[in-house]
């Protein structure tokens, strides 16, 4: 199949056959006018000059054309490249076989594309640039760095787009944390009645519906927080004063038994004051009473000497102790007498504040201890035998409980005691004697009087005659031995129940009762009483723990009810 000729040769073909056809016509021409052959000839060559000349300058228009589009060609190459290299991209590759002018269009294109891209960067560039200089310069950081006249690439664009949003970020941290500051400055101010001194706090203080001076640097926080640390810093000054100036107010109100109705005009007035004027009128109302106080100094001294004695009492002190305090017994009523009154009683105090919660547990347990030894003692009376309406079996309900009372704060007091002594690497004192002996010599103090009546009995029933025991058959009434058997019984019954801390302390054995026998002329309460030498020996070898004591006295609680019953049931037949 023969190769289709392109549209161009063909109408190379047809510009040939034009020639030719006008060559034909104007040899036709020129034989119709009789021109000779040598002037046919040299207008040919002239014809042929110009139409050579004419194809000559065309070829060369085209070879320049050709020429430039090269050079068009190998510069927006070069231009291309350039800029795609600035822009951070690869080299641009063109497919192969196009023709110099496609070669041209696709280059100038890509050029144009990138010349955009550039303008659009830079742009960008500018916008972020001005954004993050306004932030740094807000928030006193150092700008993102890009060098003057180059072309970002995506990634520095991303990079310093990504820093200001985070300089966006910490601008709001710190502004929410400036306006914080600032409410807490002027509401500490508000409080204190402070008046600003500096610049700082001007800014600071001015009118809630101003914005005022903002600054978001770290250095103007950083200020900030110190001056609502200094501000801090006073208010709890002022308030420890005012706190002291006010116990002085109130002391002497009391002291000077002021009137209740001026006290609570005076504090309702102080209310609606900042701490600063608080502060003031307090230490001004102090000025006044102690004018006051001069005036009344004798009063004065002898209240606080009542209170002296109430702490005396509660944190039971010995007459020694008291009696070690000289300016108690003065009566030169003076305002250094006064101030030897206030330390004291100061000190006291703290002494019981430190601990009160020992010291109210020891007056509780005296307390219990008291009601304890006398619902005792009540059970030792033979009357209460002969009372009607159920008040024995009360009374015993009574004791009982309060007998576990004695028990477990007894025992919760001395683990408290213990565990105070411990840690303190001392004695706890009690009216200037440690309180566990002291409880100790309490308890046996109380046995050796409970156990002196039942060694009587004994001695009384030993020394008279079985048939003195005997009453009528006729009489119906409780006779005296009777009586005083039921009595015996109830008092062996009660000791059994109290504490054992020395079991066997002053009270002779049976055998040692039977085989001494009483004189007329001594006396029977003398046969029982042991010296002193063997007082102190017993004392030492058998003194009980309070923890036997608390053990004995749950132990026999049920055997005492079961006892008391059976005395009763028996007294009733009779």
């Amino acid at each position: 199949m023969a190769k289709r000729l392109r549209e161009s040769e063909v109408l190379a073909s047809s510009l040939l056959n034009s020639v030719n056809q006008a060559i034909g016509k104007l040899l036709d021409l020129w034989d119709e006018m009789g021109i000779g052959k040598e002037l046919q000839l040299e207008r040919m060559h002239a014809a042929k000059f110009y139409i050579e000349k004419l194809l000559e300058e065309m070829i060369d228009d085209e070879s320049s054309v050709k020429e430039k589009l090269e050079n068009d060609i190998e510069i927006k190459k070069n231009q291309l490249n350039t800029l795609r290299d600035q822009l951070g991209l690869d080299p641009y590759k063109v497919d192969d076989g196009l023709t110099m002018l496609q070669l041209e269009k696709e280059y100038r294109l890509a050029l144009d594309s990138a010349l955009k891209e550039k303008q659009e960067r830079l742009e960008k560039l500018t916008q972020l640039q001005r954004e993050d200089q306004e932030l740094c310069a807000e928030l006193c950081v150092v700008p993102y760095y890009i060098p003057t006249g180059s072309i970002p690439n995506s990634t520095q664009l991303e990079e310093i787009k990504e820093h200001v949003t985070n300089l966006l970020k910490v601008k709001e941290q710190r502004l929410e944390k400036f306006h914080k500051l600032r409410r807490e400055v002027r509401l500490y101010s508000k409080e204190i009645g402070h008046t600003p001194d500096g610049t700082l706090e001007n800014d600071m203080l001015c009118d809630e519906e101003e914005e005022g001076y903002i600054c978001l640097t770290k250095k103007y926080l950083e200020d900030l927080q110190q001056l609502i640390h200094q501000l801090q810093k006073k208010k709890e000054s002022l308030m420890a004063t005012k706190d002291v100036l006010m116990k002085q107010v109130q002391l002497l109100w009391d002291r000077l038994k002021w009137p209740q109705e001026n006290q609570e005009q005076f504090t309702k007035m102080i209310s609606q004051c900042s701490i600063c004027e608080a502060t003031n009128m307090w230490e001004e109302e102090l000025q006044t009473l102690e004018e006051v106080k001069k005036e009344k100094l004798k009063e004065i001294i002898l209240k606080v000497r009542q209170d002296l004695e109430s702490y005396w009492q509660k944190c039971f002190y010995s007459d020694e102790q008291k009696a070690a305090f000289q300016p108690f017994y003065y009566d030169n009523f003076s305002e250094e007498l006064l101030h030897y009154h206030d330390e004291e009683l100061f000190k006291i105090k703290m002494v019981y504040e430190e601990d009160q919660s020992l010291y109210d547990t020891v007056h509780k347990w005296e307390a219990i201890l008291d009601r304890f030894i006398e619902f005792e003692k009540k059970s030792t009376d033979p009357s209460r035998l002969l009372n009607r309406g159920g008040n024995l079996l009360k009374d015993e309900r009574e004791r009982s409980k309060t007998q576990k009372q004695l028990s477990k704060l007894g025992e919760e007091l001395k683990k408290k005691v213990e565990n105070w002594e411990k840690e303190h690497n001392s004695n706890f004192l009690i009216r200037n004697q440690r309180f566990l002996d002291s409880m100790a010599r309490q308890l046996q103090h109380y046995k050796l009087k409970k156990d002196q009546p039942k060694t009587s009995m004994k001695w009384e029933e030993s020394a008279t005659p079985k048939g003195a025991m005997k009453r009528p058959a006729q009489l119906n009434t409780p006779t005296t031995s009777k009586i005083r058997k039921a009595a015996s019984n109830l008092t062996v019954l009660k000791a059994s129940s109290c504490n054992n801390i020395a079991t066997s302390f002053a009270v002779p054995s049976k055998q040692l009762l039977q085989s001494k026998t009483p004189s007329k002329s001594t006396p029977l309460y003398s046969l029982h009483q042991p010296s002193l030498e063997e007082c102190k020996k017993s004392k030492s070898d058998n003194q009980l723990s309070y923890s036997d004591f608390l053990n004995e006295l749950a132990v026999k609680s049920s055997i005492n009810n079961r006892i008391l019953n059976s005395t009763l049931k028996e007294n009733l037949n009779e």
